[in-house]
């Protein structure tokens, strides 16, 4: 029987929509604004103090980035470092978690470990000394390797895999499997849902990695794309940056503002990334609550 709803329950439903609305488009405006300035003409920016929608929409700024081998190039980068870099994570999270689930010798120091990081971090310049005596300085490794596994992503798999009904190890282990067979047949099948979710984490890591490869990178031609925006938003340095493409506008004596520049960057920085959520959304929600509750 369905349970009748009150005055007050439909005045409460009513303010919560609205508090929703508000809130979500206090989220989209600044996106829709960046996205119309990118389109817009010089013209009409220069003249227009708030540009909400362009009477002509243009695309000068993304021909100008298009024409930049600099941006693609570090779009090229951001996109190796995410995909490789998720794959590193992901492989060294689910290896660790899952050993601690099994009878390991020196499990709870392990453990301890891991838990002592969630307190205590080495910091930015021990951090930038083991780096820098590992060789790994201006390489892409530098990106990759120091955040590979993240400590609260690696104690909630742990607890997914123990949230597996035991009796399936044990009737694997009657099979003659051992505990690799058990990981890799077993495990993660069982775990596509939490690898989606926190591959999504690592990959929005990832792809907005900044302030490392600031630290790491000397070689502009090794930058990320994170990297250029700041160049290009923060420094306001587009014809600099954008070195190849500054040069295609001089020969046509037609160059975007900067401002228009740097919109249409972010537009392009951040577009990739959201791409993917869809593709993981049917796995991200249920994952991301696997593992948190036991029993």
């Amino acid at each position: 029987m369905p349970i009748k709803r009150t005055l007050s329950d439909r005045i409460t439903d009513g303010i919560n929509l609205l508090l929703l609305v508000a809130l979500s488009l206090v989220m989209v405006f600044p996106f829709y604004y960046i996205t119309a300035v990118s389109f817009s003409s010089y013209e009409e920016f220069m003249n227009t103090e708030l540009l909400l929608f362009p009477k002509h929409w243009v695309l000068d700024a993304y021909r100008f980035i298009f024409d930049s081998k600099e941006f693609i190039r570090s779009i090229g980068v951001t996109v190796y470092i995410t995909i490789v870099g998720s794959i590193v994570s992901l492989v060294l999270t689910s290896t660790m978690a899952f050993a601690l689930t099994r009878r390991l010798w020196g499990q709870r120091f392990y453990l301890f470990l891991v838990l002592f990081t969630f307190i205590f971090g080495a910091g930015m310049i021990p951090t930038y000394l083991i780096v820098k005596a590992t060789g790994l300085i201006d390489s892409y490794w530098s990106l990759i390797i120091p955040d590979a596994i993240s400590s609260f992503n690696l104690i909630v798999m742990r607890q997914f895999f123990l949230s597996i009904p035991e009796e399936l190890n044990e009737a694997a282990v009657i099979d003659g499997a051992n505990d690799w067979q058990i990981y890799t047949r077993i495990i993660l099948p069982l775990s596509k849902p939490a690898l989606a979710a926190f591959g999504l984490f690592y990959a929005v890591g990832q792809w907005n990695t900044y302030f490392t490869a600031i630290l790491y990178l000397n070689d502009p031609s090794k930058w990320t794309v994170q990297v250029i925006l700041r160049q290009i938003v923060i420094l306001d340095d587009a014809a600099n940056t954008l070195a190849s493409a500054a040069r295609e506008a001089a020969r046509s004596a037609h160059l975007p503002p900067p401002e228009t520049i740097g919109m249409a960057a972010i537009i392009l920085a951040t577009v990739p990334i959201l791409i993917v959520y869809p593709f993981l959304q049917k796995h991200f929600a249920k994952g991301v609550m696997l593992g948190s509750v036991k029993g």
